[in-house]
């Protein structure tokens, strides 16, 4: 059976996956793009860019990947249910080529872009819609992309069955927790821990 993922989910040393005040200028709110500088300067992201352990990470985020899930927070900015022409943050080509489900109490039809991408809204239960990305995912695995809350429902159901999330060296003070109510955790879960030189400490997660 195919393995739900979440691959590198960048979160502040306090815990924050996102940071407070998110709008369609500000996706991420007070936080900026701080949480997410480590990717970008690794070789998997750009021509030229850096190896090690951040880019190990970096170069696992496609790989068996036939279906993505995440929540109407990372879809869009708050308010986009109220603008039929958005279409997400990622232009005409989108980087996930598969289907790909957003939850939302805000349903509208699936958008098909270019690339292999297409939108489907569901306003349905972690569960209900993990079935359905696997049915659609072909025998493939399935990623739940974020954001801290959509994450955080699907571990309280225990579907995760294998997580990394990359601790970045910075304090935020505000926004959205990924931890809030995750406590036993590691009861569930194997936790491992690999330090980068950049600072950043990554943690995986494997299902007991």
């Amino acid at each position: 059976m195919s393995s739900v993922y979440v691959h590198f989910f960048s979160v502040s040393l306090d815990g924050f996956g996102t940071g407070e005040g998110l709008s369609r200028e500000e996706p991420f709110g007070h936080a900026g793009e701080r949480l997410h500088e480590w990717i970008f300067v690794t070789r998997g992201w750009k021509e030229g860019g850096s190896g090690g352990v951040d880019d190990a990470f970096v170069q696992r985020h496609d790989m068996g990947i036939g279906a993505e899930i995440m929540g109407a927070g990372k879809f869009g900015y708050p308010g986009w249910e109220n603008d039929p022409d958005w279409k997400g943050w990622w232009g005409p080509n989108p980087p996930f080529h598969t289907p790909t489900f957003v939850l939302t109490h805000h349903t509208r039809p699936s958008i098909e872009m270019e690339g292999g991408t297409t939108f489907h809204f569901r306003d349905t239960s972690p569960a209900e819609a993990l079935e359905e990305a696997r049915a659609a995912a072909g025998g493939q695995h399935i990623r739940i992309g974020g954001g801290a809350k959509t994450i955080r429902s699907f571990l309280a159901e225990r579907l995760i069955d294998h997580m990394h999330v990359a601790v970045v060296p910075i304090l935020l003070g505000r926004g959205e927790r990924l931890w809030d109510g995750q406590e036993g955790l590691e009861r569930d879960y194997a936790i491992e821990s690999v330090s980068s030189p950049s600072g950043v400490t990554h943690l995986t997660f494997t299902r007991r």
